[in-house]
């Protein structure tokens, strides 16, 4: 067998550091962290097996619904949490498939690096200390909020909290703050820009020179980059990251057409191929899955994370460093104004009214998925003891707002409405 390739995010001039510090985090993960004692364990595995950045396609991935596991077993935060919650000075979150958020541990350390490495990528994005930036996103547990001000304000930049839902008050920083600059993801910044027109408002007229976007597909998406560029006057750039490992890992510098790796000494970013899981070279052209291993985390050390983010390498930096674009999902997650949301949650918050529903629902989507514009249209089945099913509707739109934090419009039908199946249920449609 050829040796793996190193893998080929990490910059030349890194790579000695993160060895070391990688080695470092395994030699010391077992005695922290029990999953990973378990894990390593039973891939009959140790750090003496790594020597050199290679050798870290020998260790065995981590999955999504490993870290589930983990914490079912051992709340709150996990057996592979590698802290007391008495060192943890934050905590996000990620909507899981059952609609409960997997939670996210930051100590004072980590929320350091994610600052360091988060301002780093709003810098290559074009952000200085001159632009007042309106952010369009979540500041609760959402881990482009809070993680996104503190690199902001590291930059100098002057931020605008406004946040999701309030596009009225984004209307009244945009008319008299000097507003430079809009973060959002791309589905917001489409959605404000109809918010202004549907106001008589030309979005042009407020001088946008900036957009930045991520949290979802879309912003590499060529004709929805065009359409937003257009409305506002103003370039985009995109960035991607992983509420599991860091908030940004990847920036796009204005006209290089494709994100670099932003996550200096703190992640490696691997490619790998989804199927085989093998490693895949970051040569242009490529196509695979993103996988993140921290470097010198503390809490919640991740080892050869599986993201399910697809990505292709769209060509090379200046400095000869891959560029990227994520082209979307290898599940079958849908993606609301930048909020996660996974079919079988839906499924499972109607479940919960029986027999007030049969529990039968479908997501009627306009065209594929991941991104999908809100309201999620919904149709789920009443039950024989449906009462007022009016007021049915609007309880589970409340459910699914408070528990998957995204704005829901239910469409309540006849029990036996919607198609049956022994297998696997079809929870998503194409409308028509």
């Amino acid at each position: 067998m050829s040796p793996a390739p190193v893998p080929g995010f990490v910059a030349p001039a890194d790579a000695e550091a993160v060895t070391d510090l990688l080695r470092a985090q395994l030699e010391g993960l077992p005695a922290r962290s029990p999953f990973y004692a378990d894990l390593f364990a039973e891939h009959g595995i140790d750090a003496s097996a790594f020597g050199s950045l290679a050798d870290l396609a020998r260790f065995p991935f981590t999955g999504k619904q490993m870290l589930r596991d983990s914490q079912a077993a051992q709340p709150p935060l996990g057996r592979h949490a590698g802290v007391a919650m008495s060192e943890v000075v934050r905590v996000h979150a990620s909507t899981g498939t059952t609609g409960r958020p997997s939670w996210v541990g930051v100590t004072r350390r980590d929320a350091g690096a994610w600052t360091e490495l988060v301002a780093r990528a709003f810098r290559t994005m074009g952000a200085t200390r001159d632009d007042v930036v309106l952010h369009g996103a979540g500041l609760t547990l959402f881990v482009g909020g809070l993680p996104i001000r503190d690199a902001l304000e590291r930059i100098g930049s002057t931020m605008v909290p406004i946040g999701t839902g309030a596009s009225e008050k984004a209307v009244l920083a945009l008319e008299s703050l000097g507003v430079t600059a809009l973060h959002s993801t791309p589905s917001y910044a489409r959605y404000l820009a109809e918010y202004l027109r549907a106001a008589g408002r030309d979005p042009r007229e407020f001088g946008l020179r900036k957009i930045f976007v991520g949290g979802e597909p879309g912003g590499g998406e060529p004709a929805f980059r065009r359409q937003v560029e257009q409305e506002w006057g103003a370039p985009v750039t995109e960035g991607l990251g992983n509420a599991d490992m860091a908030p940004v890992l990847f920036a796009e510098q204005p006209g290089t057409g494709g994100m670099r790796f932003t996550g200096g000494r703190h992640v490696v970013a691997e490619l790998i191929d989804p199927e085989s899981g093998e490693p895949v070279g970051a040569e242009p052209g490529a196509e695979g899955e993103l996988v993140y291993t921290s470097v010198d985390r503390e809490c919640c050390p991740l080892v050869r994370f599986r993201t399910r983010d697809r990505v292709v390498v769209t060509g090379r930096a200046a400095d000869d460093a891959p560029l990227i674009r994520c082209i979307g999902r290898t599940d079958d997650m849908l993606i609301v104004l930048g909020v996660n949301v996974f079919p079988s949650a839906v499924r499972d918050l109607v479940v919960a009214l029986h027999p007030r529903t049969t529990g039968a629902v479908q997501i009627v989507l306009p065209e594929h998925g991941p991104r999908v514009d809100p309201p999620l249209r919904i149709e789920a089945e009443w039950g024989e003891a449906a009462g007022d099913t009016e007021q049915l509707g609007r309880e589970i739109e409340t459910a699914i707002r408070t528990r998957l934090s995204v704005r829901a419009a239910v469409t309540l039908v006849p029990p036996g409405s919607l198609e049956r199946a022994e297998m696997k249920s079809r929870l998503t449609r194409l409308a028509g």
